[in-house]
């Protein structure tokens, strides 16, 4: 943690954010408002509430939490007392989601009746928000009792402020750290109060930062809970959504959705899309469909946002923008290691640092001795910058090879494969277990994959070598994770099922 006592924290600042904002709406859920004197209001009932339960600095408070203002009143209310807080992911199986409770070690565990399913088996006390069969510490009841006066804050910058869980599609999810003074500039941006933030992503992940940047900004932040396209165009039309946060999936679907031409975006700043790959044929696709408003951010869970290219420079005369992942923000430095394990100036696995970036993981000392050394987070990606000073991403290093001296990465090949007359979309999934990649492609309506013209495009493009390891899978949709991503496994299980069947 960092040592810092005086400085000056985020909660500290989003207290006189909802203050000054007073009877104005600060945040829309289901077509209901909630101004800044009533979500200030709730946290300041949910911190006396939580402060009566011994909640307190050093503590960590884990929460099930469905996209609603109570999820966002009750963890506020953490942070105020000085505790800090975890959005818990969802594992696919209860086993992980048990292991993560042990490693997290809360002190409290919150549940909401939409989200109490979630629950695996565990000995840390549990409250809801809401009734939920078989808890009887009703929080928001206690809270209904409770004065809604102002509560000085009681956080400290090197407290324990807010741990950040991996989506555990391949193990027990991993949960990233920091404390208030790095939290602090995590989300303090510029005022925006103009700013209409649609958050429909789960608040497990990036989506905390983005409603945290909002409301710090003076905007609003409007709930979904949960991603569907033909949803997110219409609340883009009725809400005048000025900001939209999707991973690369839910960006394809929200830009084939038929709707698009029928929704007015013109309210739209910036879409911003980010994770798993963003091939070139696909992001001149999302800018010709959606208009000049897309922005492409590299960054993960453990460092924020490493780098950013704006929709200002998605520009239709400079191509070579829409292979990358923009600059490197101000701040942040990234540097390059070589397979022989050097340093190298401009390629090579990419290694992160910046004031943004979390201490480690919670109690998961060997994830963290991999992963964070010498104040650098090693991404496990494989990148290089380019005489312009643009970062290109070309996926992760494992996944990446060199054949005959050129490079066949999961981004090269979907942008091949993409350009086929019948993939609308792909995804690339390289099987550890006999080394082959698995195409996972999606055909648009009314079309059939061909699989062996792919095939042949790949062939054409990488070479023999290349076009002999690809699985062409033709797959009605792709897979996703909680977080919206290409669920790898998941795409594995139905390659090895077709293979079977064939």
């Amino acid at each position: 943690m960092t040592d810092h006592t005086a400085a000056r924290v985020y909660v500290e600042d989003l207290v006189d954010r909802l203050t000054a904002a007073g009877g104005r709406t600060v945040v829309r859920c289901d077509g209901h408002d909630t101004s800044g004197s009533e979500l200030l209001g709730e946290i300041h009932r949910y911190a006396r509430v939580l402060d009566d339960l011994g909640t307190g600095r050093g503590d960590l408070v884990a929460m099930y939490a469905p996209n609603r203002p109570e999820a966002l009143a009750v963890r506020y209310a953490t942070h105020l007392l000085g505790a800090g807080s975890v959005y818990l992911s969802a594992p696919p199986d209860a086993g992980r989601g048990a292991q993560l409770l042990v490693d997290l070690d809360p002190r409290l565990v919150v549940v909401f009746p939409g989200t109490a399913h979630l629950l695996p088996p565990t000995t840390a006390p549990i409250a809801s928000v809401g009734d939920v069969p078989g808890v009887p510490l009703r929080l928001d009841l206690l809270a209904a009792e409770a004065p809604a006066g102002p509560l000085p804050a009681r956080a400290r910058a090197g407290d324990l402020a807010v741990v950040i869980s991996s989506g555990g599609t391949t193990g027990v999810p991993k949960g990233s750290v920091r404390d208030f003074a790095t939290w602090t500039v995590t989300v303090t941006g510029p005022h925006r109060p103009d700013r209409r933030q649609l958050a429909n992503g789960k608040l497990p992940y990036l989506t905390q930062l983005l409603v945290d940047t909002t409301l710090l900004g003076g905007g609003t932040v409007v709930l979904q809970d949960g991603f569907e396209p033909a949803a997110t165009l219409a609340a883009i039309e009725s809400e005048r959504i000025t900001d939209l946060f999707l991973v690369e999936p839910q960006l394809v679907e929200l830009m084939d959705h038929p709707d698009v031409d029928h929704r007015d975006l013109s309210s739209l700043r910036a879409l911003t899309h980010i994770g798993a790959y963003a091939a070139p044929v696909l992001r001149l696709r999302a800018r010709d469909r959606i208009g000049p408003v897309i922005t492409h951010t590299y960054g993960a869970s453990e460092i924020g946002i490493v780098s950013a290219l704006s929709p200002a420079e998605h520009d239709l005369g400079h191509p070579e923008r829409f292979t990358c992942a923009g600059r490197v923000l101000p701040g942040v430095g990234v540097r390059f290691r070589r397979p022989d394990g050097d340093l190298d100036a401009t390629e090579g696995s990419i290694e992160v640092h910046s004031a943004a970036m979390a201490s480690g993981y919670r109690n998961r000392p060997l994830e963290q001795a991999a992963h964070f050394a010498g104040g650098w987070y090693r991404t496990g990606d494989l990148g290089h910058l380019d005489p312009a000073g643009y970062l290109h991403v070309h996926g992760r290093a494992v996944d990446c090879t060199r054949v005959d001296g050129r490079l066949v990465s999961p981004i090269g090949l979907q942008d091949v494969l993409c350009r086929q007359p019948d993939v609308r979309y792909a995804v690339i999934v390289l099987d550890p277990h006999t080394g082959h990649r698995i195409a996972a492609v999606v055909p648009w309506p009314g079309r059939e994959i061909d699989v062996a013209a792919c095939r042949s495009v790949v062939l054409e493009e990488f070479g023999e070598q290349t076009a002999a390891g690809l699985h062409v899978l033709p797959v009605d949709g792709i897979p996703l994770t909680e977080q919206g991503k290409p669920h790898r496994p998941q795409i594995l299980r139905l390659a090895a099922l077709a293979s079977t069947a064939a």
